[in-house]
């Protein structure tokens, strides 16, 4: 099932080719990261990391648990938070629930920006993807929070894959001349 929604200059989506398509578009690149470098176990601080040229950092209330490539928030219930700086304009993830032992169970998932733009879906598997695209500001945070359905006991909000939208290896060069030409006119 594909679905696609818009708020203001953010376009939301769950079809992984559809928010590559639109980075690549862009003049962008997918950069991406797997958590398979992470050992299994709790994480009680934030935990930072670099894709491109954008500093992520993944926090929640009462830390997180890394498994098996997975990242989820140590309690249930609890928003998985990200933060990116500087901002990009595209970020996205599989994104889902699962149970205390790691297994993947049926879940609304609840994803919003910190501009607000929130996109809301049932996901029932590790592969299941939700992405946002900003063709104007760019995007700082993005929250994970799973809801109670009530049929499989305490759920924890989980990530498998964070993938954000840098500048393209030319771009980033043509922006870093553009900024050396600007400073020497001004000298």
């Amino acid at each position: 099932m594909l679905a696609s929604a818009a708020t203001a200059a953010v376009t939301v989506t769950n079809s992984q080719l559809l928010w590559n398509y639109r980075v690549n578009t862009s003049g962008q690149t997918v950069a991406a990261e797997s958590f398979n470098s992470l050992a299994d176990g709790f994480i009680a601080g934030p935990l930072t990391g670099t894709l491109g040229n954008t500093f992520w950092t993944a926090s929640a209330d009462g830390g997180l648990f890394a498994q098996s490539g997975m990242l989820s928030a140590n309690t249930a219930f609890q928003t998985l938070n990200f933060t990116f700086a500087p901002g990009v304009r595209g970020v996205a993830g599989n994104i889902f629930g699962i149970d205390a032992g790691f297994n993947v169970v049926p879940t609304i998932v609840n994803v919003s920006l910190s501009d607000g733009t929130a996109f809301e879906s049932f996901t029932d598997s590790a592969s299941d993807f939700i992405g946002f695209n900003s063709t104007t500001a760019n995007i700082s945070s993005l929250s994970i929070t799973v809801l109670d359905l009530g049929t499989s006991g305490n759920v924890w909000s989980t990530i498998n894959n964070l993938y954000v939208a840098v500048p393209a290896p030319g771009a980033a060069a043509l922006i870093g001349l553009a900024g050396l030409a600007s400073r020497r006119r001004r000298a």
